[in-house]
């Protein structure tokens, strides 16, 4: 027997003995958070940042011209279901010669879930003192609440605020809302509120048509969701981006049936109307689009999938800086 046998079965117990010793591990806690919320992508010479404010819930009984088969089949589809969780998104643009701001969020009018536009515009390495303009697609609570800060000052007390003349008219009218059913009451106030400080410091700018309100900045009118409901192309160096507001509220749906409307739409028809005009054009040209309710960062691309049908491409995570 050489040496080696001789040695096997007491390696073979000291192994044993070592495999029946306690070792202490070291449990890692989950930390349970997630990275601050922006993205940047270029366009052109601007840099474009998509700020998260939170999620809201929507139910798909919000959505029509689909049996309710047909919205589930679609949110199956895609891996989502009823209520769907949907972004809130805004977006910060810096032109290189001024800050601004497409919508501002919800801050706390739809509850604990949003409001963290200011957050992250901070963490993005901006502070609200130094936004210049403030563009709003339209007046609804999630895009105008967060102009105000909780004291009801201005939130960006150095920003001129933009909104079309047609969306003003509305929303800022007292003898509208005194007409509107009284559970559609609060969306004026909300509207009216979040406005107000900016209008008293003549801060507040209303605009018709579709002629530059910036340099490098374009209204489109994209009405139906509000009456005066408006998108904006920002164009640099060649290349542009199309900030659509709410042309889509539920990815997995309006996409493959754009015909899906939603009961938050003011005008319904144009609002399909519009949807399907702006989804054609935004294919065929490979236009690239960011949406306030589009899944986070809501930068991407339309592609045509058929006759009337559509799909979602997000834009790639990339360096800003070739």
């Amino acid at each position: 027997m050489n040496r080696l046998s001789r040695l096997l079965p007491s390696l073979t117990l000291s192994l044993l003995t070592l495999g029946a010793l306690p070792f202490a591990h070291a449990e890692a806690p989950q930390v349970r958070t997630q990275v601050p919320g922006y993205q940047r992508h270029m366009v052109g010479q601007f840099e474009v940042t998509a700020l998260y404010d939170g999620r809201i819930h929507l139910d798909s009984k919000l959505l029509k011209n689909a049996t309710p088969r047909e919205i589930s089949q679609l949110l199956a589809r895609s891996f989502r279901s009823s209520p769907t969780p949907t972004a809130v998104i805004a977006f910060l643009v810096n032109t290189g010669k001024q800050l601004v701001l497409v919508d501002a969020g919800a801050a706390q009018l739809f509850g604990p879930g949003l409001g963290q536009v200011h957050a992250n515009l901070r963490a993005a390495g901006y502070q609200p003192e130094q936004v210049d303009a403030v563009l709003l697609t339209h007046l609804h609570g999630d895009h105008v609440g967060g102009l105000r800060t909780a004291e009801g000052q201005m939130a960006f007390p150095n920003a001129q605020v933009h909104v079309s003349k047609e969306d003003a008219d509305h929303w800022l009218n007292p003898a509208v809302m005194a007409k509107a059913p009284a559970e559609a009451q609060r969306f004026f106030q909300a509207a009216q509120n979040s406005v107000a400080p900016y209008a008293q410091a003549g801060r507040l700018r209303t605009y018709t048509g579709t002629d530059e309100i910036l340099p490098g900045v374009r209204p489109v009118q994209t009405h139906g969701h509000t009456p005066g409901h408006t998108s904006y192309l920002f164009s640099s160096q060649g290349q542009q981006l199309l900030i659509w507001g709410d042309i889509v509220h539920n990815a997995a749906v309006q996409f493959p049936k754009p015909q899906v409307t939603i009961e938050f739409d003011s005008v319904p028809a144009q609002a399909l109307a519009t949807r399907m005009k702006v989804l054609g054009w935004t294919a065929k040209d490979a236009l690239p689009v960011a949406g306030a309710h589009l899944p986070f960062p809501g930068m991407g691309q339309v592609r045509a999938e058929g006759k009337g049908r559509y799909s979602w491409v997000p834009l790639d995570y990339a360096p800003t800086q070739p």
